[in-house]
């Protein structure tokens, strides 16, 4: 027995780090993977904290390795997940959170098939756009980008098993706590967790 991978895919701006920040401050059984990226760090955010921070030709040396389980090229940034780290975290028996895109998430799906998919939708363009706005991260310029790469983003929704409308944050942080505690009681799990009770009902 081991844990579950969850993957969680939204377009920029659609609310999925505050939401799986939430979900990890509630849920002590769930661990996030750290990316690594080649992008720049962002004011307020940490080396091993946030992501793992490094250049290219670190990053491209770890992929010829096949140490990533998946990895993409984002706005001209390199992303990848540890396939070590996610490895030997589930089987610690605990569930792993991976915050990554589409062209991740289906590379993930091929060599672990059983994985769940949530893909994360804003409730409209116009509120897309607002939420990148007020953000303060990007320039005008990379805004438009971002805006411009969200459809095609979201139009892999269909791929994943469950969608979560972010429009009020704490019915959608309920959707995705629904999410996780559903697939805590399928029955091979619950048969785990709760095997001496079931045994004591059936003596």
């Amino acid at each position: 027995m081991s844990g579950t991978l969850f993957i969680i895919s939204a377009p920029s701006g659609a609310g999925k780090t505050s939401l799986v920040n939430a979900l990890l401050a509630s849920c002590d059984h769930l661990q996030v993977s750290i990316s690594h990226t080649t992008r720049p760090i962002r004011p307020g955010e940490e080396n091993g904290v946030n992501y793992h921070f490094t250049d290219k030709p670190t990053f491209e040396a770890m992929r010829n390795r096949t140490e990533f389980i998946e990895h993409a090229e984002v706005f001209g940034n390199y992303y990848g997940t540890s396939q070590k780290w996610v490895a030997d975290t589930l089987a610690l028996d605990k569930d792993v959170i991976l915050e990554i895109d589409w062209q991740g998430a289906q590379q993930i799906r091929k060599v672990m098939p059983k994985a769940i998919g949530i893909f994360i939708l804003p409730p409209s363009k116009k509120t897309l756009h607002e939420r990148l706005q007020d953000r303060g991260q990007d320039t005008d310029l990379v805004i438009a980008q971002r805006l411009a790469e969200a459809k095609g983003e979201m139009s892999h929704y269909a791929e994943y098993d469950f969608v979560v409308i972010n429009d009020q944050f704490d019915e959608a942080l309920l959707d995705l706590r629904s999410i996780i505690r559903a697939n805590q009681l399928k029955l091979p799990l619950i048969g785990k967790k709760r095997l001496s009770l079931i045994e004591e009902l059936l003596s």
